[in-house]
């Protein structure tokens, strides 16, 4: 028989601000360790050095990361011009630099080629599986291998300052799977002059926001208090992206129990995914069918 994780069964999501130098698995074993969390994860992974929102889910609010994951996600950046590094950022090894400094008309006509539906071949150094095994790892052993292109939708790449003719900052709205890694690396191509990543932020994934975050001296601080956990927001922040239908009390039995439950038409059309509330809390999400909501997920909460 499988050992039960201990813990609280706690439910909702908490907005960390991660600061730079730690993994996001560690953020979440500490906020795990400082709710004292049966269950916790997160919807979207942050480099090492990048800073900003890491939304921390749950309890039955993992079960809403997908619909965060997919969501859109904006990020201020800072490229280093002039440079290119193994890993794409400022901590790799540099491998090639160029005198030349585009100026500032020509980074800007150089962003739209990155607007749209773009191409992107991810970081060597990505946590991309290839034959089951971590794109990064490999390239820590020194292995030769090529990543393939993959498909990502920005929604806007735009210039936001200058600081000096080694650098500029881009602000980036994307949808999932965007490295910003690799952008700066691309761009420093397009431009001919080799670019990484000097310093990253994510300022809002989703419904949330880096402003709205919590700092991790804080989460150590308030670490199994009641004043920690009033920072939790709702699982139901998590599904903000999905229409919201109103079940009866006899509907969100059924749904419980992972039946078709009726619910009450509301601005959905018929194959239509949303989620089901009673009494102002979610019982579950799924396909919406004359008059019915079909659950593929189900919240089991207090």
């Amino acid at each position: 028989m499988a050992r039960r994780r201990k813990g609280r069964d706690i439910s909702g999501w908490l907005v960390v601000d991660k600061p730079a130098g730690l993994t996001s698995t560690a953020v979440v074993n500490k906020v795990r360790w400082a709710l004292d969390a049966r269950k916790a994860g997160h919807a979207g992974t942050l480099d090492p050095d990048a800073t900003g929102v890491l939304a921390v889910a749950l309890g039955e609010a993992t079960k809403t990361v997908p619909y965060i994951t997919e969501a859109l996600k904006a990020y201020s950046f800072t490229v280093r011009l002039g440079q290119s590094t193994n890993t794409d950022d400022a901590e790799g090894e540099v491998t090639s630099s160029s005198d030349l400094r585009p100026s500032d008309d020509e980074i800007k006509e150089a962003l739209h080629g990155f607007v749209g539906e773009i191409m992107q071949v991810p970081p060597a150094f990505s946590a991309v599986k290839i034959d089951g095994e971590r794109a990064y790892k490999r390239a820590r052993d020194g292995d030769d291998f090529e990543l393939q292109a993959r498909p990502l939708w920005v929604e806007e790449l735009v210039m936001t300052a200058r600081p000096d003719p080694d650098h500029v900052t881009l602000e980036m709205t994307c949808g999932k799977g965007g490295y910003v890694r690799a952008i700066a690396r691309d761009l420093g191509e397009k431009l001919g002059c080799k670019g990484h990543v000097r310093e990253l932020r994510r300022t809002w994934s989703g419904p949330f926001e880096a402003k709205d975050g919590i700092d991790l001296e804080t989460v150590e601080k308030l670490a199994r208090t009641p004043e920690l956990d009033a920072y939790l927001l709702p699982l139901e922040t998590g599904l903000a992206d999905l229409p919201e239908l109103r079940t009866t009390p006899e509907g969100a039995a059924r749904l419980r129990n992972g039946n078709p439950g009726m619910v009450i038409p509301g601005d959905v059309q018929y194959g239509d995914e949303a989620w089901a509330s009673f009494e102002g809390r979610a019982v579950a999400v799924g396909i919406f069918r004359a008059g019915e909501l079909h659950p593929s997920r189900v919240f089991v909460t207090a």
